[in-house]
């Protein structure tokens, strides 16, 4: 699928840039790093899992509305990732590891699959994946 069939099925929209919202969501990445971490310290794997997400989630809407688009259903950020790697500007592996982000939180929020093991592994790739957007939010 292709940004041009995410808007056309309502799952995208194309905006005004905005760095405000932008700006906004980064924010709260940071935020959610943060939280994931504590909740790791405090051996609650399941929160650890779910917020270092939402830390993935919140800094790729940074660059998306600062792009220009809006999310309106979470695989299509996936899908504007990849068209930022397709474009050299992002390193496929940050794709792959917000794909395996949104698989594991549905795992862990949904179906109360979570580990300590899964847990540290989603706070690395949260940390990893913050600093690429942050890179990314840079330029584009």
């Amino acid at each position: 699928m292709r940004i041009k069939d995410c808007i056309e099925k309502g799952h995208l929209a194309e905006i005004e840039p905005n760095v405000d919202f932008a700006g906004k969501e980064m924010k709260e990445a940071e935020a959610d790093l943060k939280t994931s971490a504590a909740q790791f310290g405090l051996s609650d794997f399941k929160w650890t899992t779910i917020q270092a997400y939402y830390a993935m989630f919140h800094a790729a809407k940074a660059v998306l509305f600062k792009a220009g688009f809006k999310e309106k259903a979470h695989y299509a950020i996936g899908i504007v990732l990849q068209d930022f790697a397709e474009k050299g500007l992002l390193e496929q592996k940050h794709v792959e590891d917000y794909k395996a982000g949104i698989y594991a939180r549905e795992q862990a929020d949904y179906h109360y699959a979570h580990s300590k093991e899964t847990a540290k592994q989603m706070l690395e790739m949260a940390k990893e994946f913050v600093g690429a957007m942050k890179k990314l939010y840079a330029r584009v």
